[in-house]
């Protein structure tokens, strides 16, 4: 997955000019949907890629239900919210009526530390956060989580439902972490268990995005086959 953290429209099309088939799932985020609203997933969608509106939705009941069955609506494939019981139940309610589209709950940011974790209340270790909102996720009927490469593992040991787990914070080995705290490389993340990666800045920045996109994607590969034998 290959976020598409541009500031508009304009650049959006220039990125996936780049990227040509070299990714199939592309994320929108808060930036570029705020800058170019509904119309950038038809842009999106428009060269035959699968759409991750990464809004993060965390509202009352009644909004978060009817804001995702509005996301079904516009074929979205996968949709965020946070790991909160009440809100992953009405997003799961809200695409009753769409079953393609996947809801992936937030665990906790990959930008969060032990720290910032202890100054919203919890008293638990990240890892042990992320696995007690990943088992509620299930619980309700979520379709996958997100959570960093360093607790897919954790995951699968403790939840007995199949939940796709998708990582964030994805960094080529050398490359900066820039603003996230917990980081893996495409390997670690795939040994770990994680099905899906998202990474953005790595390959938004680099030189030859295509190139960057692809390096990654037979990293991706090479590790899933080392798994899976």
């Amino acid at each position: 997955m290959v976020a598409l953290d541009v500031p508009d429209a304009r650049a959006a099309e220039i990125l996936l000019d780049q990227l040509h088939d070299s990714v199939r799932i592309v994320k929108i985020g808060l930036e570029l949907f705020t800058s170019a609203g509904p119309a950038v997933l038809k842009l999106v969608q428009e060269r035959g890629k699968e759409v991750f509106l990464d809004l993060k939705f965390f509202d009352i009941d009644q909004t978060v239900k009817r804001a995702t069955a509005r996301a079904a609506d516009l074929g979205v494939q996968f949709l965020t919210v946070h790991a909160h019981r009440k809100t992953m139940q009405a997003a799961v309610e809200g695409k009753r009526a769409q079953p393609d589209l996947k809801i992936l709950a937030v665990t906790v940011l990959t930008s969060f530390t032990l720290q910032d974790v202890q100054e919203s209340g919890s008293t638990w270790s990240v890892s042990e956060l992320v696995v007690a909102r990943a088992k509620t996720a299930a619980e309700v009927g979520c379709d996958g989580v997100v959570a960093s490469g360093q607790e897919p593992y954790a995951i699968r040991q403790a939840v007995a439902q199949i939940l796709s787990i998708v990582t964030p914070g994805v960094r080529p080995a050398g490359a900066e972490t820039h603003d996230q705290a917990r980081v893996s490389t495409p390997t670690q993340a795939i040994e770990q268990g994680s099905d899906y990666l998202v990474v953005g800045r790595p390959i938004r920045d680099a030189d030859d995005p295509h190139a960057a996109a692809q390096a990654i994607v037979s990293e991706m590969q090479a590790a899933f086959d080392r798994r899976t034998s």
